[in-house]
């Protein structure tokens, strides 16, 4: 009977450890998942909610509450003039419409600067800066850069006409006017998404009131060609005058100028006979 007892008294024992131990371990694993918890809700980043784009849409495009949805965005990466509420977005229980100013893709948030005001219109002069003016130039495929000008671009202008050199004669000479100035409309668009060539017969480029003066004469007095620039080019063009001399290395020289010769004052007299001698004497000469 003590042997019986002493039997069930160790297995008992044993029970009870190994319980201990199974507790022990979950225990253990209880702590270690709260751990990792606690460092996953350290690693969150806070967000909020702003209206993005639930369909790609194009520019000119009527901007609608069917287009847009509400995403989580990072707090603190968040862009300027994003719209967090539907009052900002579409005022006025959305009665002026908005109308898309630059294409934007799905997921894409919604943001000032790529819709017009309520109410508003998609042309060049909701793009125009501040102070700033619109000025077209006449283009064909050679001075349009073959067709390859979009709005956004920017561009360098050259003039070429004619103008007098030292000698007086009239030589043609190509001069760099203007530097990286903007294109804000090709022909009569302003949708810089146009992904094929477009030979245009205008640009209309964004300059200020005394550049359009300068183009203006400019285009009036000769012709305008344009070289596109890089769009992660910013150096500013220094051009030296050009014409046909200095593209042949010719060096201009004044003409010589020879000395004139003197001029021999004039007299004029009359001869009179005085006897037998024969007087010559000066008189005034007549005009």
């Amino acid at each position: 009977m003590r042997a019986v007892f002493g039997l069930v008294l160790i297995i008992g024992l044993g029970l009870a450890g190994f319980a201990v131990y199974m507790v022990k371990g979950y225990f253990d694993q209880q702590s270690v998942a709260l751990e990792q918890e606690r460092a996953a809700a350290a690693r969150i980043i806070p967000t909020v909610d702003v209206f993005a784009m639930a369909r790609e849409i194009g520019y000119g495009e009527v901007l609608t509450r069917e287009d847009v949805k509400i995403i989580p965005y990072v707090e603190g990466a968040l862009p300027a003039g994003v719209f967090r509420t539907e009052e900002e977005l579409f005022p006025n229980d959305g009665r002026e419409r908005r109308l898309v100013l630059r294409p934007m893709e799905i997921n894409e948030p919604v943001m000032a600067i790529k819709v017009t005001e309520p109410g508003g219109e998609a042309g060049i002069t909701t793009r125009l800066t501040q102070g700033m003016r619109a000025f077209a130039i006449r283009v064909d495929v050679t001075s349009g850069v073959s067709g390859f000008l979009r709005p956004g671009d920017r561009v360098d202008v050259y003039w070429t006409g004619q103008t007098g050199n030292l000698t007086g004669a009239s030589i043609q000479v190509t001069k760099l006017i203007e530097s990286t100035i903007k294109i804000i409309a090709v022909d009569q668009t302003a949708d810089g998404s146009i992904s094929t060539a477009l030979v245009a017969r205008t640009v209309t480029v964004e300059v200020t009131p005394q550049q359009v003066a300068s183009l203006a004469q400019a285009q009036s007095s000769g012709s305008l060609s344009l070289s596109l620039v890089g769009i992660n080019d910013t150096s500013s063009a220094s051009v030296e005058d050009v014409n046909q001399r200095t593209l042949l290395g010719i060096s201009e020289t004044a003409p010589v100028i020879a000395p004139e010769a003197p001029v021999e004052e004039k007299v004029c007299s009359i001869k009179t006979r005085r006897g037998a001698e024969v007087v010559e004497i000066e008189i005034p000469c007549p005009d």
